[in-house]
């Protein structure tokens, strides 16, 4: 018996989309990639048993190949974070059928289905890396079928193909490794004609690849601060007591910039900085009009939202003291807190460190700058005394050193000391870190008085333990700069 019209039995049905809409694009520009994964179809088992009934058949049985693997590569651009247009090829595999009759005989079907997309691509940010998409397109794609009879089926027409438009719609998942190098999970429906008249549905299920061209990192965006009323000047890595900067403008003006360190974690103001607020003091009571942006920094141990506060923290202390103590209207200034994000010095070092925990005090330019020194109150002179750990002996060859001490103590005699102990935070309770400390600092004063003669109710002795770290104990370096011993001289007002 002859088959006519039995040909045209592969039909094509849904399978529904596994997918989540959702998708991350970047910034505007091109990107390619490739895609592969499982396709499926359903063949219309039904109309193939009706044709092969219709035309003499008395039993019919299908044996369906509805699953292969599928790809695509693709090519599009990003016009902002949500949307893009997108085009590739599409190859979606190949789907077969045996049908065996009564009278004996064989009809085998087979289609093969590629083509061309081109979609408009919603893109849906979820996280800075996690997105998802949805997208529907229009395709141009090519059906092959082929047939071929046994036994009692005959084929007329054994090679049919059609090229047609259709459609194509789906969505996904996309995660983003880097700025330039993406993945992709998604599920498309594509609606196809075949051959011999009949429509249907091919789904894929992929995993792919997307690469971008040309992207960059954004910016790092420091924290917006309360401008002054002329740019700041770049800050140095020394520390001066006062920096006079020439402005360009009509007239000739100056700016001042304060560098004053912190130690370790702290935020409160070391006896030998207060000096240098005085001068800024002096300035802005000689100039009442002049306001002043008291800048917070901090080195970058630490996280930044810690950095952030001790740095605010900071700038607290240094616009409470000239509030406070030097008597200057709190409205004149602002505290403000830029926490690791400006070093002057590299971080990677005990000095850059040291550094970059600061505060620089920006003050308002004037037209001249007389009235700003003033006579020095307190001095500070650090003694490199290197104690053993745990121990507060001092050995002969540092005698020199408060040989020094003495002999300034004996050319200035209106003159009183202080004389202050510090140590590392190896000790183990803040008990023995401030009882170390503090026989370290006695043991400087017996020396000057028992060996150099100063007279002892010039001299007091302190002990800060752990509190004032100068640098931190993770080197051998830095547990040696935090035992040491500081000398702060006072001079008569």
């Amino acid at each position: 018996m002859r088959l006519g019209k039995g040909s045209g039995m592969l039909g094509l049905t849904a399978l529904a989309v596994i997918a989540s809409p959702f998708a991350q694009a970047q910034d505007t520009g091109w990107y390619a990639g490739a895609n592969v994964g499982l396709t499926k179809s359903k063949i219309d088992n039904p109309r193939i048993t009706n044709s092969l009934l219709g035309d003499g058949f008395t039993s019919i049985s299908i044996d369906d190949k509805n699953k292969n693997i599928g790809f695509k590569v693709f090519a599009g651009y990003e016009f902002n974070r949500y949307f893009s247009l997108e085009g590739g090829y599409f190859n979606l595999g190949h789907f077969s059928y045996s049908a065996s009759t009564v009278p004996a005989g064989t009809l085998n079907g087979d289609i093969r289905v590629q083509g061309i997309n081109f979609d408009p691509v919603l893109n849906l940010p979820f996280t800075e890396k996690f997105s998802g998409f949805v997208r529907a397109g229009v395709t141009y794609a090519q059906s092959k079928d082929a047939f071929n009879g046994a036994g009692a089926v005959v084929v007329l027409d054994p090679d049919p193909k059609k090229e047609a438009f259709g459609y194509k719609f789906g969505g996904g998942l996309q995660y983003d490794f880097t700025k330039t190098v993406g993945m992709r999970l998604e599920a498309e429906r594509y609606r196809i004609n075949d051959a011999v008249g009949n429509r249907g549905d091919i789904d894929m299920l992929s995993l792919g690849l997307l690469v971008r061209f040309g992207r960059q990192a954004p910016p790092v965006q420091a924290a917006a601060a309360p401008e002054p009323l002329v740019p700041a000047p770049v800050p140095v890595a020394a520390a001066p007591l006062l920096v006079v900067v020439p402005v360009a403008a009509a007239t000739q003006q100056y700016c001042t910039i304060l560098d004053i360190q912190f130690n370790i974690d702290k935020g409160d103001i070391q006896p030998e900085d207060k000096e240098k607020l005085k001068v800024v003091g002096t300035f802005m009571a000689k100039y009442p009009d002049t306001t002043a942006v008291i800048e917070g920094h901090a080195d970058n141990v630490g996280t930044p939202e810690h950095n952030l506060t001790l740095s605010k923290q900071r700038a607290d202390s240094v616009v409470a003291y000239l509030v406070d103590s030097l008597h200057i209207d709190r409205a004149r200034l602002t505290a403000v807190g830029y926490g690791d994000s400006r070093p002057v010095a590299d971080n990677s070092t005990e000095d850059g460190k040291r550094q970059n925990r600061r505060v620089d005090a920006v003050i308002a330019c004037v037209t001249d700058t007389a009235g700003l020194t003033v006579a020095p109150a307190r001095m500070t002179m650090a003694l490199f005394i290197d104690f053993d750990k745990n121990k507060a002996n001092i050995k002969p060859e540092y005698d020199d050193q408060l040989r020094r001490v003495a002999d300034f103590m004996k050319a200035n005699p209106s003159v009183s000391a202080t004389v202050e102990g510090h140590t590392g935070n190896l000790q183990g309770t803040p008990k023995l870190t401030m009882e170390i400390s503090l026989r370290r600092a006695q043991n400087v004063v017996d020396s000057l008085v028992n060996t150099f003669g100063i007279d002892r109710r010039r001299l007091t002795v302190e002990g800060f333990g752990d509190n004032r770290r100068f640098a931190y104990n993770t080197s051998v370096e830095g547990e040696q700069e935090n035992r040491r011993v500081n000398v702060i001289f006072t001079y008569p007002r």
